[in-house]
């Protein structure tokens, strides 16, 4: 089969590759119709979080079931499904406490209660390294899906792979940064980030009843695109300071009641702040957590969906105590809301193929990881078509 294979930083290839097949009884293969490229995909892309050996990348993917494990008794062949990004075996502690992101069995060789650097990750991931579980993801033709009578859900026919494609990652990532957020109604919401999660978390907060949803970005295009598909009102970031100041001054000088994090350590950084990173031992940079925490009111609370990948100094504990900030965030919970938010495309709550941009055969990922990264031809979500 052709899948996309990173072979190091900043190169990935479609290579023919072994067809994956059934290894466990809980298993599926499924063919793949559709895939899509993440923001997290380049973190492996940039080298930033490490990968040896070739891989498949993708957690975002569905598709039609070709195969089934025997122990799979809610699938057949033919099934139209979607798959959450996290591998969960649905069965552990934390997978009946509704955090598959943190299951016990997936990820035997790295996980462990630490959550350090190298070691002692959480559970496994599609196509996301070796250090979350070493399987292949599904930029590919088709992928094997570990645990299928847990994670897959089935989608109506009714329905296109451009509508439901993305609960299987970005729209439960945003959802997760919104009900984190514990978002009842008439809140002022500011999300940093006008990517794909930071435009399912701001279409969250209607969801869930904000008043006001501001998002802030550096790029003017992702802020049109998230007026555009979200309804939102917006901040260009031309300076840390000014971003907060803008807030403030529609808040009575408060701040936000909840800010979300959508950006994670790959933000734009000035030639001090890679210094400084070099000089830690810190990858990327935390400034906009740090712009969350002065942005949120007292009493507020900050989500963290943006992937954060060591440790930083510095960090203004001082702040978090004095405004009593509630710091929440991780991998996003996907099989504890996929249910409910596909109940909400099928009955039209929400438009999720809006954000979509750019879609590619899959021959042409690489191009797609290119413009993607470097922000070309005004790219927000590339689609691929195997």
């Amino acid at each position: 089969m052709k899948a996309l294979v990173i072979h190091g930083a900043n190169d990935v290839r479609v290579d023919t590759v072994d067809d994956p097949k059934i290894q466990d009884g809980r298993d599926a293969i499924i063919r793949v119709t559709s895939t899509a490229i993440c923001g997290s995909d380049l973190h492996i892309y940039d080298g930033a979080i490490p990968q040896p050996r070739p891989m498949i990348l993708g957690h975002e993917f569905m598709g039609i079931v070709e195969e089934v494990g025997r122990g799979v008794g809610n699938l057949k062949v033919g099934d139209r499904v979607v798959v959450p990004f996290p591998i969960a075996c649905g069965t552990c502690f934390f997978c009946n406490h509704a955090l598959p992101g943190h299951c016990e069995n997936s990820n035997p060789d790295h996980y462990g209660p630490e959550g350090g650097l190298l070691t002692e990750k959480g559970g496994a991931l599609f196509g996301y390294t070796d250090l979350y579980g070493g399987y292949d993801g599904g930029q590919a033709e088709y992928v094997r899906v570990p645990y299928a009578d847990f994670g897959p859900r089935k989608v109506p026919d009714s329905l296109s792979d451009d509508q439901v494609l993305f609960l299987t990652d970005i729209f439960p990532t945003g959802y997760s940064a919104i009900d984190w957020g514990e978002v009842k109604g008439g809140e002022t919401v500011l999300i940093f980030g006008a990517g794909p999660v930071g435009i399912m978390a701001a279409k969250s907060a209607w969801l869930r009843g904000a008043a006001r949803v501001f998002i802030v970005d550096v790029e003017q295009y992702r802020l049109d695109k998230a007026k555009q598909t979200a309804n939102v009102e917006t901040i260009l970031w031309e300076s840390y300071d000014g971003v907060i100041e803008q807030i403030r001054s529609v808040t009575n000088n408060r701040g936000a009641d909840v800010c979300v994090d959508a950006v994670g350590f790959e933000a734009n950084r000035s030639v001090l702040d890679k210094a400084k990173a070099v000089l830690n031992l810190e990858k990327g940079t935390d400034k906009v957590l740090l712009a969350c925490m002065s942005a949120v009111r007292r009493g507020g609370i900050v989500s963290v969906v943006g992937v954060y990948s060591s440790p930083y100094d510095n960090f203004p504990i001082h702040q978090f105590f004095d405004k009593g900030i509630t710091i929440r965030g991780g991998q996003a919970p996907a099989q504890a809301h996929i249910d409910k938010l596909l109940q909400y495309v099928i009955e039209g709550k929400v438009k999720l193929d809006d954000i979509i941009t750019h879609r590619l055969p899959l021959s042409e990922a690489p191009h797609g990881y290119d413009i993607f990264k470097k922000k070309k031809d005004n790219c927000v979500k590339v689609v691929l078509t195997p």
